[in-house]
């Protein structure tokens, strides 16, 4: 969704998204905070369950709980098929090329962890740099300073401007017979820019750099087809994806990922171990070690199913609507100032006051019933990019109304007169 910065909200047409149809599946929205209705605008960190998931999961623990892949006796079976449904899933709604290039994980951190140190470990090398963006959460940057330790390799960071957005032609010019590795997020977790992947993944694959994208906070806004972004591999958790938490998704080329070792060891990962040697499991198992959060699939799977029934265009159309009024009601503020303005954004929006902290503005627009985020969201650069030590942002998922951001808005205007 494209957001310009003059773009004023239009009013809501016939054909707008049944928000209140969408409100009554999510039961979590209909209690009370401080004695006032809930106003969740937290959904960057983590969104709520539909009835739906949360029915999934009940009835997993309740009818169907047994462990997987390994049973001949009913629920074992059962099991199983409910899992690996999900992962067909999964793998129609971004649209890889096969159910053996999904890999299940417990989420977005220890996917990008797993792809650099099974890829990263065995592919790079003393000397080589790899490429991140000043934009990138902790989770995309942590995971690959450790393999440069490890390793002798060097980290390269891609400088954003003051709208929050890529310098492409600082990438390009970093990019170099060095670099044998990109990862770069899809999606701004602190300041909503949606990056330019295609081009991000175009101008490695010219020097036959494999790239990463990670998708935490894209897959819940965007439609995403991996094969038409032409990534190499592509994360993201399933909380943010309206699923459980603990689990997530690691799609990787299979190319790739039958070159790569394996991440763990342990059961299901493997087709025959004897005291002499091991061998390993084929795609996708050789990933996945142990019991997994089989619930937490088999509800992720139901999430998709949830996502699938709705009317993308209606709800991009939503979404875009609430972000362009909150950006318009937000910038009317005296001394509030906009963190994050690129031109293409999601419903994220970070802001800051000189005067006064991002934790004071949280802690009483809670006591209005509004959830938001305050603090550096795991993306201590982008604050220091900024000269802010923290932000208060305001997240927004399908399920937001306008409504909602006046009482955001009235929130900090009571803010202000705590804090004068």
């Amino acid at each position: 969704m494209k957001v310009a910065h003059e773009i004023t909200a239009q009013a809501p047409s016939a054909q707008a998204l049944d928000v209140g149809k969408i409100r009554a599946d999510f039961p979590i929205l209909r209690q009370k905070v401080h004695g006032k209705p809930l106003v969740y605008l937290d959904n960057g960190a983590t969104s709520q369950k539909p009835q739906m998931v949360i029915d999934s999961l009940n009835r997993y623990y309740s009818e169907g709980n047994s462990n997987i892949h390994r049973g001949v006796h009913f629920l074992s079976e059962r099991a199983t098929e409910a899992y690996e449904t999900a992962r067909q899933k999964i793998r129609r709604f971004i649209n890889a090329g096969s159910d053996q290039e999904l890999i299940f994980v417990r989420g977005t951190t220890e996917a990008i962890n797993l792809v650099a140190q099974s890829y990263g470990r065995t592919f790079l090398k003393k000397g080589d740099e790899i490429i991140v963006s000043a934009m990138e959460h902790h989770s995309n940057i942590v995971p690959w300073q450790i393999l440069c330790e490890q390793i002798g390799a060097r980290l390269r960071v891609i400088p954003i401007n003051h709208d929050g957005e890529i310098v492409l032609e600082e990438y390009r010019r970093l990019l170099t017979d060095k670099t044998k590795f990109v990862s770069v997020t899809h999606v701004s977790n602190a300041l909503g820019t949606i990056a330019p992947v295609k081009e991000v993944v175009r101008f490695a694959h010219e020097r036959c750099v494999p790239v990463l994208l990670d998708g935490a906070q894209a897959i819940p806004h965007l439609k995403v087809d991996v094969q038409e972004l032409g990534c190499d591999f592509y994360a993201f958790s399933g909380h943010k994806l309206f699923g459980p938490t603990g689990v997530g998704i690691l799609y990787g080329r299979a190319g790739l990922l039958d070159a790569m070792p394996p991440y763990q060891g342990g059961g299901d990962m493997i087709s025959l171990v004897t005291f002499e040697k091991t061998h390993y499991n084929v795609l996708p198992y050789k990933f996945e070690a142990g019991t997994p959060h089989i619930a937490g699939g088999i509800g992720l799977g139901a999430a998709i199913d949830y996502l699938v029934g709705l009317d993308w265009e209606r709800v991009a159309a939503h979404e875009h609507d609430l972000l362009a009024y909150a950006t318009s009601a937000l910038s009317r503020i005296d001394g509030l100032r906009i963190i994050g303005t690129a031109r293409e954004k999601v419903g994220v929006i970070s802001f800051v006051f000189d005067h006064i902290h991002a934790h004071d503005v949280g802690t009483i627009l809670d006591q209005e019933g509004v959830a938001v985020r305050a603090g550096h969201h795991c993306a201590m650069p982008v604050m220091q990019r900024f000269g802010v030590p923290a932000t208060t942002r305001a997240s927004f998922a399908l399920y937001n109304t306008r409504d909602e951001i006046d009482v955001l808005v009235s929130g900090i205007h009571r803010a202000l007169k705590v804090f004068k």
